[in-house]
């Protein structure tokens, strides 16, 4: 039985770093079957790439790792709602599927804003699933705004 608190418990832990980091707080984590492949977080502003948003960075890891690039046998965890760019590689991946905690209406495409994920326009869909922990997930964006708007 997939422990799938747990595994956006160890997302939420990775957020939690990005924002000591002074990163957005956003956590993702890996899985194929029960084992932890990748466990990354938003690294923007660090790496001064606008590509390194932790889902990326989780699939970029997990592929290299596992020496292909299709991860139809995994599952990703992450703290947010992917955005575009991220969603769409989870389709070039052919991610198994994605749980994510909070939805985000501004960029969210995986249902939010729209469902890129699911698109039958794309050879490949992910099945997704959000609202795993996130009051918490939120709670921790919420938190790393209001401190960055109000020192």
């Amino acid at each position: 039985m997939t422990d799938h608190t747990g595994y956006m418990r160890l997302a939420l832990a990775q957020a939690e770093i990005a924002a000591s980091e002074g990163e957005t707080p956003i956590g993702a984590v890996l899985v194929r079957g029960e084992e932890v492949i990748a466990a990354t977080r938003n690294a923007r502003e660090r790496l001064r790439d606008p590509t390194a948003h932790a889902e990326v960075l989780a699939l970029r890891e997990g592929a290299a790792k596992l020496g292909y690039r299709r991860l139809n046998d995994c599952t990703l965890y992450v703290t947010l709602e992917p955005c575009p760019m991220c969603t769409g590689a989870m389709i070039m991946a052919c991610l198994g599927q994605c749980f994510f905690g909070a939805s985000d209406p501004k960029q969210g495409c995986c249902e939010s804003l729209y469902a890129l994920a699911s698109d039958p326009a794309f050879y490949w869909q992910v099945p997704c699933a959000g609202g795993l922990l996130a009051e918490e997930a939120q709670a921790l964006l919420t938190a790393f705004f209001a401190k960055r708007r109000n020192p």
